[in-house]
């Protein structure tokens, strides 16, 4: 199944030095649409420190930009932001969320259960994880980001995706910029008169208490146990397989070292105040489709979330009309389509393209989604496992 490896949706040798030309620059922000609502909705909900959150979150990136060396950015935990924008849970328990998955990431990663699930689950089940994040984005996108401005909202996004399209083969006009441009533009002209403005400088606050005993054990069952699954799926070996997609000219990252840092970064973040955090497929995928090719973007990013955490976000609500959510949407359509169509070059293999499809949408729209379509999704391979050797002439 591993040779089953047509030309992916694209191409490019990642060159191993960082850049910081203008395509990092506009790959920078490729993941905004993904990253901002979860950051500010957790800030809220919460009630974290904002500027905390945004530091640590920012220097988190710059180290994963640093290390990699390619665009692997950080993304905040998807299930459990949902939980706790859903629950309004306290920061403690949040931060032991945190702690907990980071610590079972690293004895995975380390112990060699990650090489073992990374030989045993085919590239059709990492396809369908791939293929049911791309739903859950585009679901997002069209539901709650692109209707969000009303009339003005549509014509900007479509304005936006336009512009992406447009200028998709153009090496010279980063047409992530002038998404970004676009937005801010819009805010600028509609910001309400009786809204302050978002800036002013503020330090961050460190965290007024370590969680309880009785916090770890609910934030396990309530927090890390959901978190697991998709972060064995996406954070871990569709990471992995989209290196390999976009930069085949590279040994890709090794699933220790991916589980490691991914482990590290929440032992870092949480006593600081920070989310917790993963790397994923679809952040490499935003960042690469607006530009990016190397960790510069990736170091940018996080430079301007630093920034932003300083003099930006006193106030996470009016912080987060500076890009307007039909911007948002624009952004997160563009890399819900790149990552759905990462499934094509299956196509070849009707089974196994079935199977990623199925295994897409249990990831999608199923409970408890990933981790179902993890396991059902490789057992259900066992039998097919011949017959795609056979095709693929191994």
């Amino acid at each position: 199944m591993d040779s089953m490896r047509s030309a992916p949706f694209v191409r490019a040798v990642a060159p191993p030095s960082l850049s910081f030309s203008r395509h990092e620059l506009a790959g920078a922000f490729g993941d905004l649409g993904t990253d901002l609502p979860l950051l500010v909705g957790v800030v809220l909900a919460t009630g974290m420190d904002a500027p905390a959150a945004f530091v640590a979150f920012g220097v988190l990136q710059i180290l994963s930009g640093l290390a990699y060396r390619l665009p692997m950015p950080v993304q905040p935990l998807k299930a459990m932001a949902a939980i706790a924008i859903a629950g309004k849970i306290a920061p403690p328990l949040l931060a032991a969320g945190g702690l907990i998955v980071g610590v079972t990431m690293l004895v995975l990663a380390n112990s060699g259960a990650l090489e073992w699930i990374a030989r045993t689950v085919p590239k059709a089940v990492v396809r369908g994880i791939q293929v049911g994040l791309g739903l859950q984005l585009l679901t997002l996108a069209v539901t709650r980001f692109l209707p969000s401005g009303g009339g003005l909202g549509w014509a900007m996004a479509t304005a936006a995706v336009a512009i992406v399209v447009g200028l998709r083969r153009n090496r010279l006009v980063p047409p992530g910029l002038l998404v970004l441009a676009l937005g801010l533009t819009v805010a600028a002209v509609t910001w309400p008169a009786d809204l302050p403005g978002p800036w002013g400088f503020h330090l961050p606050s460190l965290p007024s208490r370590w969680p309880t005993p009785q916090e770890f054990g609910r934030a396990a069952l309530l927090l890390a146990l959901p978190q697991i699954a998709l972060s064995l799926g996406n954070s871990v070996l569709a990471t992995r397989q989209v290196v390999t997609d976009f930069f085949p000219d590279r040994d890709p990252p090794s699933v220790r070292r991916i589980g490691t840092t991914y482990g590290l970064m929440n032992l870092l973040a949480a006593p600081v105040g920070g989310l917790p955090v993963c790397h994923g497929s679809g952040g490499i995928v935003g960042h690469y489709v607006f530009g990016a090719r190397t960790g510069g973007s990736a170091v940018i990013y996080g430079a301007a979330l630093v920034l932003a955490g300083l003099f930006l976000v006193g106030d996470p609500a009016a912080f987060q009309r500076l890009v307007p959510g039909p911007i948002l949407g624009a952004l997160l359509l563009v890399e819900a389509v790149a990552v759905l169509l990462l499934v094509r070059d299956l196509w070849r293999w009707p089974s196994a393209f079935a199977l990623a499809l199925a295994c897409g949408a249990t990831a999608a729209f199923a409970p408890y989604g990933y981790a179902l379509a993890l396991v059902l999704g490789t057992v259900s391979s066992l039998p097919l496992r011949r017959r795609w050797s056979l095709q693929a002439g191994t």
